[in-house]
This record gives structure tokens, C-alpha cells and sequence, in this order.
């Protein structure tokens, strides 16, 4: 089947949710993707930063092929190989800047996407609270009505930063501090409040006002959608210093800029000197399968009982078979450390380009603001008849999320391409 007979059976047969670009993408292979026509492009955007490994990867088409030929699906219901392997795994980088006399296990939740992962922390953070309410009142001695008034009270909020995404189911578009995205599904669930991202004196303030109802913060370390904003150390300093004196938890969304993403280290927080209680993962995590994953400390994982939460499809053989084979990949490609090389590599070149006023960002997640009267979704769509494949997150910015496997070469051919459009 053609282009055009797929363009007319979306648009007779699929929901108007996303406007495509005119363009049918067949096949790939690492950074290069080819349309239906036969043209090769350059991808910038690997699947909204899913595709870590690059396109069809060897070690992850095999695994998938070798667990698809042996069992699909069986649900949570059984053991299966590789899910046991992943969690430890994850753990295992999640301790990495940790001195291992202190390191101390962390528990996942499985779920087939990030805004699945940042419900399940969701709905572990309003749960630790109130079992850490009802366990201080039985020690205080209360009497059985006194537990159940204590877990009534327990506190409930969740702090996010404005211009924040955690997902678009209705919780996580809740907690998404972005009003434009909410205003068309209001009413939205409520139990969120919003504060400045890098405003210490008004995260001091909320606290100071709401302290006693917060049950946890969630920040993405580095904001992705926003047009890639990183969170000052001294901001993440103190978000760590509040919650740990109300007793809640600090939560940090790593799907966008965890696994690598920001080079260095496997996590996004683990560049700014913090350790949260509660981790959420997903996009690079299986390297384009769907997969998420909610991790938590041991002890605040320990207020899921059997039947608080759970998932059909979340943890399934193929999933975690996927994402142990990209897990295992990128920490032997160097992940990493080519994400660290190649990121400044892409910063210093992006920034010398004509129109470019602006460049943020760590490893391969980067965006740069163009100047006044440039428009970003012009620049995107004349990239596809230049071979490339680009994204922007607003009318001036472009967002670079390549695979992890993108090299100098490649920002070369991607810089010289994007001086021409923007002279």
C-alpha cells in the first residue's frame, strides 16, 4: 500500500489527535530512518527520545524475535525470565553515584508507558502517607477510630513545577502544570498544587502554608517538553531538604532524561547531587517497545500490598525482554559517555548557527531558541525535504532527542543542513 492510501485510510479510520507530517516512515536502521518513497533521513526525534539504541538494533530485534518465538504473554499472575533481571538491574543504576556501603534496594512496578509509571507514583505517594499517618497514630495509641481519622487526614497533595509534563491520562495532565493542555478536559482530578521551577522562596512559601497536607514533589530534573530546562542543583537541593522534614517524598519523572539520555550517568537527577525516594522511567528504557517502570526505595515500595495496583500488559515477556537487551547495550556501547561527547559536540555546534540565540540542555537532550520571526514548526517541516527528521516543543524552540547512538559525523551533516534553513 502507497502513501496516499495510508493518508486516506488515518484519515477516514484514526482520530484526529496528532497533526503528521506528509511523510510514511518504512524502515531504519541506527540513526537513519527511510520513507515510503524510498528517501533517508537523519532522525533527531527517535520516537519522542524512545529509541535509545537506534533503529532495529541487533541485540534488541533478537531478543524480541527470541521471545516472541518462545511466550508472549501470560500476565502478572506468574513468574516469567528477564522481569527479576530488569528490576535489578534498574536498581543497580540507580545506586551507581551511591557508595556502596550505603546502597540499599529499589523495587519497580512495570507498567507500557511514563504516564502509567507517574500514576503508579502517584498513587504510591498518597498511600505511603496515609500508612505512615495510621502507623504514627497506632503508636500513639489511638483506638481504632483513631487510626481511621488519622488515615482521613493524612496528607494528599502533590507539589509539580509550572511548565512541567508528566503524561496525559487525567491525573498526570493534573499534574502537568500546563493550563493549555488542561483547560479542554477540566474537570481534572485535584489533590496538585504548582510552584516556579528554580524558586526556592516560593516552594519555601508552599510549604510553609501546605506543608502539612503535601505528600510528595515530582520534578523532572531536566524539563523536556518545556523546550528542555534543567532544575538549578541549589533548587533540587531544597526540594530534597523539604520533603525530608515533612516526611514526604521527592519524586523525579526521569522518563525523558533518564537512561542515558543526559550522558554521564543513567539518570537525570544523579548530575545534580540528589537522591529521591521515588524514580519513574520509560521511553529509552526498551529502546522504542513500550515499556515504564515506577521504582521506589525499598521501604516506601513496602506500602504496596497484592492488589493496590496493577497492570494486564505491564511487565510482559516481551516488554522486559526488550529492555534488558537495550539495558545491557547501552551500558557496553558506552551510552554514556557518547551521549556526554557528542551532546557538546551538538551544543557548541548548534550554538554558532545563524538565528540561534539560545542552547540548554545535557548530553543528547537539547533545544535551542531561534530568534524573533524564525518559526520553529517551518523549520521542521522544510527539514524533511532536507533528510532530517526534527521536532519543536514551541513557535522559537527546536527539541533534539537523537539516539544514543548519534555521532559527531552525524550533528555535522545535521548542522550544515540546518544553517542552510535558517540563513
Amino acid at each position: 500500500m502507497g502513501f496516499i492510501e495510508e493518508q486516506q485510510l488515518e484519515s477516514a479510520y484514526v482520530m484526529g489527535t496528532y497533526a503528521r507530517k506528509p511523510v510514511e516512515l518504512v524502515r531504519g536502521r541506527g540513526m537513519r530512518v527511510e520513507d515510503a518513497e524510498g528517501r533517508t533521513y537523519l532522525d533527531f526525534v527517535s520516537g519522542v527520545g524512545a529509541v535509545s539504541l537506534g533503529h532495529c538494533h541487533p541485540a534488541l530485534v533478537s531478543a524480541i524475535e527470541e521471545q516472541a518465538s518462545t511466550l508472549v504473554h501470560v500476565s502478572n499472575y506468574y513468574y516469567i525470565e528477564h522481569r527479576g533481571e530488569v528490576a535489578h538491574l534498574v536498581s543497580d543504576l540507580l545506586n551507581e553515584c551511591v557508595d556502596e556501603a550505603e546502597r540499599e534496594p529499589w523495587q519497580s512496578f512495570f507498567a507500557n508507558s511514563g504516564a502509567e509509571a507517574n500514576e503508579c507514583a502517584f498513587k504510591l505517594a498518597r498511600l505511603h502517607a496515609k500508612k505512615r499517618a495510621m502507623a504514627a497514630a497506632e503508636a500513639a495509641g489511638a483506638d481504632e477510630d483513631g487510626v481511621r481519622a488519622a488515615a482521613a487526614a493524612a496528607p494528599r497533595l502533590i507539589v509539580t513545577l509550572d511548565a512541567s509534563f508528566h503524561g496525559r491520562t487525567l491525573a498526570t495532565l493534573a499534574a502537568t502544570a500546563q493550563p493549555a493542555k488542561q483547560e479542554a478536559f477540566q474537570p481534572l482530578p485535584d489533590g496538585f498544587v504548582r510552584t516556579p521551577i528554580n524558586d526556592i522562596k516560593a516552594l519555601e512559601s508552599l510549604f510553609a502554608s501546605q506543608g502539612d497536607g503535601i505528600c510528595a514533589v515530582m520534578v523532572e530534573c531536566v524539563q523536556g517538553e518545556s523546550g528542555v530546562h534543567p532544575c538549578e542543583p541549589e533548587f533540587l537541593a531544597a526540594v530534597r531538604r523539604l520533603t525530608a522534614e515533612r516526611g514526604a517524598l521527592f519524586m523525579c519523572d526521569e522518563i525523558q532524561c533518564g537512561m542515558y539520555r543526559c550522558g554521564t550517568y543513567p539518570f537525570g537527577f544523579q548530575h545534580f547531587g540528589i537522591a529521591p525516594d521515588v524514580v519513574t522511567i520509560a521511553k529509552g528504557i526498551a529502546s522504542g517497545f513500550p515499556m515504564g517502570m515506577c521504582a521506589a526505595r525499598a521501604q516506601v515500595a513496602a506500602s504496596f500490598d497484592p492488589g493496590d495496583h496493577g497492570s494486564t500488559f505491564g511487565g510482559s515477556c516481551l516488554a522486559v525482554a526488550a529492555a534488558e537487551a537495550t539495558v545491557r547495550a547501552l551500558a557496553a556501547e558506552d551510552a554514556a559517555g557518547n551521549a556526554e561527547r557528542t551532546g557538546a559536540y551538538l551544543r557548541e555546534k548548534l550554538a554558532a548557527l545563524p538565528q540561534v540565540e539560545e542552547v540548554r540542555g545535557l548530553g543528547l537532550m537539547v533545544a535551542c531558541d531561534l530568534a524573533e520571526g524564525v518559526s520553529a514548526p517551518d523549520v521542521v517541516l522544510a527539514g524533511l525535504d532536507e533528510g532530517l527528521l526534527l521536532n519543536f516543543t514551541g513557535p522559537r524552540t527546536l527539541r533534539f532527542l537523537p539516539p544514543l547512538v548519534c555521532s559527531k559525523e552525524d550533528v555535522d551533516v545535521l548542522v550544515q543542513k540546518l544553517a542552510a534553513l535558517l540563513s
